[in-house]
């Protein structure tokens, strides 16, 4: 096609390909060194796929001396959602997969898509000068007519051969298109082989042999801003951006094939593929992709809402992704590089449980410093009460992460942030709610006048005791004032001789009535270590609410 013709097509460009490929240079990487990219779509939440495949990009990058970035591919702006760039970034920081290089210190941006349309505008040109695009004017109607056609022909629908009517027009029959105020697409001149197969290897699935695109495919919108389309824009922003490894979901190896047909068009070295399995979950006695309409965890956010440490997260995708990493200590772990051979070819199962499990072990690996700080970042967006209840009694908060640590007594309640009210809320005097009713039901049936007695002679002979074995001395003492048996054998020895009134309850329940007014719940944290927490002023408080 002429230059006016390609002119009157399309806007005017500054650059020729030749500038593009001077201002992308190769990139000064050692030998073996993968360059790889995570390009999300703004158009719609980050879905925790995307970090999973962000972070095996980013290991395999680093692990080989390469590099990693991210590029936002926003060219269906149509489809793009208000705020997402915020919801990327906060992911990308969270999860610690932000990219290598910004354009203010690397050659090789901007990384927005949306920023770099008068480079795909070179290269549209370029194809058109060399016949191997052409101008397409076919409107919605008529491709759907042509759609129907061959439907009813039981042919195979796409733009091809015969049906792609645009593909044989004259550049007399474009001028006078245009003249006449015509829009045009412009597509891809693919090679007539409907039966053609073609063949590449893939980095984790090995060699794959597929039918080859028959479509001319568009490469270029029509409209005022003249946006490529994904598949057109990636080959030119893979090449110009030295990417030599393309890591993606497995949906994308059907587009393989046209993939390979525009960096040949293009003159472009294509990148090696690596296609990895979808995250899937449990649904009933099947299994099925993760997916964004029905599972909460498939978002990102979910787990930022949830409080989940970052750390744990990324340990427990490595481990879906490697194996072999699930079994390493998680620092060990995240020393290792992610292998693309040891990744697997069917779909690894999103396990919440486990997650909660790992979490656990790295809030127990975590300082109390850093533990309050986490809580309190989470808290601050999440959850503002507890924010301030935390930032009123930071000791308490300490408290609670220092039972038994560094002992086989060290508590692993709290996996996520969003636990700690329900695990350790009751430490913090702004979260408590005093038990006043000696009636309550979670008593467990002691009667309501042994219940305050109780209470009121704790109060008075309590004495802080950070002697596990001495404070439950101090619990026996009391119990044994107030007709709690010791033990089943002392109880039943009563009821044989006839006092079955002798006693009101057991060891155990007498501790229950203590664990409730210090903690308005049946289960807790060792006694002894709660009380240590609390101090003795505000265990008598609590001890006296009942009376």
């Amino acid at each position: 096609m002429h230059d006016d013709l390609i002119t009157a097509l399309l806007p005017p460009v500054e650059h020729a390909p030749d500038h593009w490929e001077s201002v992308y240079p190769p990139r000064p990487l050692p030998a073996g060194a993968k360059v790889t990219r995570f390009a999300p779509s703004p158009t719609g939440f980050v879905h925790i796929g995307g970090v999973y495949t962000a972070s095996i990009s980013q290991s395999v990058a680093h692990s080989t001396g390469g590099t990693y970035f991210v590029r936002i591919e926003d060219t269906d702006q149509a489809r793009e959602v208000a705020d997402a760039a915020e919801h990327f970034e906060r992911a990308f920081a969270y999860f610690g997969i932000a990219s290598d290089e910004t354009a203010e210190q690397f050659p090789w941006g901007p990384y927005l898509q949306s920023e770099r349309a008068a480079i795909y505008l070179s290269y549209v040109r370029e194809l058109l000068a060399t016949d191997a695009a052409y101008p397409c004017f076919c409107s919605r109607d008529e491709l759907a007519a042509t759609r129907t056609s061959q439907e009813d022909a039981k042919q195979a629908t796409g733009y091809y051969g015969e049906w792609a009517t645009c593909r044989s027009l004259t550049e007399a029959d474009v001028a006078e298109r245009l003249a006449g105020g015509g829009e045009a697409v412009v597509r891809l001149k693919t090679p007539d082989a409907m039966d053609h197969r073609v063949s590449f290897t893939d980095a984790i699935r090995g060699d794959i042999e597929m039918l080859d695109n028959f479509n001319d495919v568009v490469i270029l919108k029509s409209g005022e801003h003249r946006m490529p389309t994904y598949h057109f824009a990636h080959a030119v922003d893979d090449h110009l951006m030295r990417v030599n490894l393309v890591i993606r979901g497995e949906e994308w190896i059907s587009s393989v094939p046209l993939h390979l047909q525009l960096f040949a068009a293009l003159g472009f070295e294509a990148p090696t593929y690596a296609h990895i399995a979808p995250l899937m979950k449990n649904d009933g006695s099947s299994r099925r992709k993760l997916s964004k309409r029905k599972d909460p965890e498939a978002s990102v956010d979910f787990y930022i809402s949830e409080g989940y440490p970052a750390a744990a997260v990324h340990h427990y995708l490595r481990g879906l992704a490697n194996a072999n990493l699930a079994e390493l200590p998680i620092a060990e772990a995240a020393a290792a590089p992610i292998e693309l051979d040891r990744c697997g070819v069917s779909g690894p199962l999103v396990d919440l449980v486990k997650l909660d499990d790992i979490s656990k072990d790295v809030v127990a690996e975590m300082s109390l410093d850093d533990i309050g700080d986490a809580l309190l970042r989470w808290a601050d967006e999440f959850d503002p009460s507890l924010a301030a209840a935390a930032r009123a009694q930071p000791d308490r908060v300490r408290g609670a992460f220092s039972i038994g640590r560094g002992t086989d007594r060290q508590r692993k309640d709290v996996g996520r942030w969003s636990q700690f009210v329900g695990e350790f809320g009751f430490l913090l005097d702004a979260v408590f709610v005093p038990v006043a009713d000696a009636a309550d039901d979670r008593f467990g049936g002691v009667p309501a006048d042994v219940v305050s007695a109780l209470a009121a002679d704790f109060a008075e002979s309590f004495v802080p005791e950070p002697d596990p074995a001495l404070w439950f001395d101090q619990v026996k003492a009391l119990a044994g004032r107030h007709r709690f048996a010791l033990n089943k054998a002392e109880l039943k020895e009563a009821e044989l001789a006839g006092r079955g009134d002798a006693y009101v309850g057991l060891l155990k329940d007498a501790a229950q009535v203590v664990r409730v007014l210090l903690c308005g719940s049946t289960r807790s944290p060792e006694l002894d270590a709660v009380a240590a927490i609390l101090g003795e002023a505000e265990v008598r408080r609590r001890l006296s609410a009942v009376l």
